[in-house]
């Protein structure tokens, strides 16, 4: 009777506990293959043939729509296949816009310990940037008592074990009828009875939590293991857990009965009281029980054994895991190092390629600027040839137009020394009228006209050349403007000119004799003349002519005022290459001193600009009667001070005074330091200074008009010969 209610219990306890397992396991179902799969992995893994599967689905809350229909459709592939496995099937439906939140709060309120789930069929990028997926979720949101298993292709690639043995849970209680007989001395002591079978029936509970301190201290290896990033883990080890922990009893005997009393013993837990048992059970053999013990304690040595080789295999599969991720992790380093030396070297090759391009660049530029610098030296080479050639033929012309010239000299009269000495009655004191750079200057009558003779003295180093110098300018040129040469004694260095009534720009201006001041409007004319003068000098042909000591002693005035340019003996022919870049290089410069151009004179590059500088001293000097020693310097400050005035020649009083400051500041121009300050004669000197000319013509007509018939009969100013 005894070993009856110890079979009613201990069937009893089996059988709670294979239905406490079935119902703390659910599989997490939707419309995709992976949740078949799920399922199929659970049957064979997780349940019994017999037991019961738990299907959960949770319907959107905002997809009311889907009927009866679409679930039963949803559940009908597993119902058939529950019923080839011989499973009973569970369905529950759950509303939620969450799905992980809805199947997290179901499996805590029923104490679920496995939860099974399908893998995604996202993709891996969209996993992660986007919404995470309900597996994912799902082991996130997970109790610390709960395991979660995600499956693909029917094995287990994502295990969440569980950190806690799962709570208490309270199941129904299921009433058993077994036929009990009992005699009168049983009767009497129900009572004790009583408290048999209420110690029985709390040692299923007691055994239940055995079991899940046995089972979290099984699973504590894979929650303490080294490998966290494994996606998968063995399958074998999971199946033995579960089998260790709940292992099928199709059967209840007396032997069962034996080992759950020892498994209780052996576990230490105050389960059963082995006194009052050993009082219930005193009709059984010691002899069995003590065999019996010893077959549980064989067979508890044998699991242990077989759990401590499962563990050592599965670290060992741990730490090939690792070793295996630790080499993958150096070879993915090592082959990003080789990919980042190939990316290094094909980018070197492609700068040294560039490089080489440019330098061929470079070098073919190079080459073809030495070509056309070869074409330009060549074309020089022949422009300088062509150059020597003709100005070699140019002078042989000139040399031979020259000898000519000497043989029978038609271009000026030859007087002999006779003549001369008879003019000058012997070179008689009284008739000198003046002294030359290179002799004295004799006023004398030749064929009944006044005319003025040059002496060249017999000492003088350079009048020789200076002679010939002027021989030949002037006995090749008229024009009203210059001097006329009559004639010459070339044995004796005699020159025979025009005789000017006059005498020179500086004896006027200077009023020696004490003759009387010239007008302002004479003096205008007198700049015009001279301007005019030079310009034809500067275009003479073939070749422009440089006179080189313009100054008012080389200007003569005739009884009419007409000026003109005498002493051209330092005049120097510029040859036509030179006079294509504007300046032919002397040896030596020659002119005098505050005249001569200060570019000229520190480098020796004559051009016609040197004549220009003269000009514009002496320019200054027509309308000041001043020393041309620091005149432009003066005149300048007058014109920034305001008494420009001041400065004019005070001796005549009518000056118009806007006139003489644009005379003045012309003046200034031409004498600039750098020639290329210096204004053009032909285009902007001459034209202003015929403008002021025809001033004073306008001046003079005006004053002739005014004036009685007296007065314009005699000359308003006039020099007698004694003057002179």
């Amino acid at each position: 009777m005894f070993a009856s209610a110890f079979a009613v219990s201990s069937s009893y306890s089996a059988e709670q506990e294979a239905t406490a397992r079935d119902s703390s396991v659910i599989v997490a179902v939707d419309r995709d293959k992976n949740s078949q799969q799920a399922a199929k992995w659970a049957v064979d893994k997780l349940l019994s043939r017999g037991s019961t599967l738990t299907l959960v689905h949770v319907r959107a809350e905002g997809g009311k729509d889907e009927g009866d229909a679409e679930i039963t459709q949803l559940f009908i592939s597993f119902r058939g296949y529950c019923a080839r496995k011989g499973m009973h099937l569970k369905e529950v439906i759950l509303d939620n816009s969450d799905i992980s939140k809805a199947i997290i709060e179901y499996a805590t309120s029923n104490a679920i310990t496995d939860i099974v789930v399908g893998a995604s069929t996202k993709n891996t990028f969209i996993r992660r940037f986007r919404n995470p997926d309900v597996p994912t979720c799902l082991m996130k949101m997970a109790p610390d008592y709960c395991t979660v298993h995600v499956i693909h292709k029917v094995k287990a690639i994502q295990v969440k074990a569980a950190k806690s043995p799962a709570p208490f849970a309270t199941l129904p209680p299921k009433q058993y009828s077994q036929p009990i007989i009992e005699s009168d001395a049983s009767r009497a002591s129900r009572g004790d009875w009583k408290k048999t079978s209420h110690s029985h029936t709390s040692s299923p509970m007691a055994s239940r939590n055995s079991v899940d301190r046995l089972s979290a201290y099984a699973k504590a290896p894979s929650r303490d293991r080294p490998l966290t990033g494994a996606r998968t883990a063995p399958q074998k080890d999971f199946d033995d857990y579960i089998d260790f922990i709940a292992p099928p009893r199709p059967s209840v005997t007396r032997s069962s009965f034996s080992d759950d009393i020892d498994l209780a013993m052996s576990m230490e837990l105050p389960s059963i009281d082995f006194a009052e048992s050993m009082e219930l059970s005193s009709a059984m053999s010691m002899e069995s029980l003590s065999s019996a013990g010893k077959d549980v304690e064989a067979e508890m040595r044998r699991l242990r054994l077989e759990l401590k080789q499962t563990m050592e295999m599965y670290n060992s599969a741990c730490k090939e895991a690792i070793d295996a991720k630790q080499k993958t992790a150096q070879m993915h380093q090592m082959k990003m190092e080789e990919s980042k030396k190939f990316q290094e070297l094909r980018n070197a090759e492609e700068e040294a390629l560039a490089l080489v391009q440019m330098e061929k660049a470079k070098c073919r530029a190079a080459l073809e600027a030495a070509e056309a610098a070869q074409k330009i030296a060549e074309l020089e080479a022949q422009k300088r040839l062509r150059a020597e050639w003709k100005a070699k033929r140019e002078a042989e012309d000139r040399k031979k137009a020259t000898d000519a010239l000497n043989k029978n000299d038609l271009r000026y009269r030859r007087y002999s020394i006779d003549d001369i000495e008879a003019a000058t009655h012997k070179f008689d004191k009284a008739l000198k009228i003046g002294e030359g750079g290179y002799g004295p200057v004799y006023k004398a009558v030749l064929d009944h006209t006044n005319v003025a003779i040059k002496i060249l003295r017999p000492d003088a180093s350079q009048g020789r050349k200076q002679f010939q110098q002027e021989i030949e300018v002037l006995s090749c040129m008229r024009h009203p403007n210059m001097v006329l040469l009559l004639g010459a004694c070339p044995e004796y260095g005699c020159l025979v000119y025009e005789y000017m009534d006059y005498g020179s720009l500086e004896d006027r201006l200077c009023r020696r004799g004490k003759t009387l001041p010239i007008p302002w409007s004479v003096r205008f004319r007198i700049a015009a003349d001279i301007a005019t003068g030079l310009l034809f000098l500067h275009q003479a042909r073939p070749e422009p002519l440089v006179h080189r000591d313009l100054k008012p002693a080389n200007i003569l005035l005739d009884h009419n005022f007409v000026s003109k340019i005498s002493d051209v003996g330092l005049a120097r022919l510029v040859p036509q290459s030179a006079a294509d870049v504007t300046q032919y290089r002397m040896t030596s410069t020659a002119g005098t001193f505050c005249y001569i151009d200060p570019e000229y004179q520190q480098t020796g590059m004559l051009t016609t600009k040197s004549d220009i500088y003269s000009l514009g001293i002496m320019l200054l000097q027509i309308i000041t009667a001043r020393s041309p020693m620091g005149l432009t310097h003066h005149v300048e400050n007058a014109i920034e001070r305001g008494t420009f005035q001041e400065i004019l020649d005070q001796t005549v009083t009518d000056w118009p005074v806007e006139e003489a400051l644009e005379f003045a500041k012309l003046a200034l121009r031409c004498a600039e330091l750098r020639k290329k300050d210096r204004p053009d004669l032909g285009k902007e000197i001459l034209p202003e200074l015929n403008r002021l000319r025809n001033l004073g013509h306008e001046y003079e007509a005006s004053q002739v008009s005014s004036a009685s018939t007296n007065c314009s009969s005699s000359a308003p100013y006039s020099f007698s010969n004694d003057d002179i």
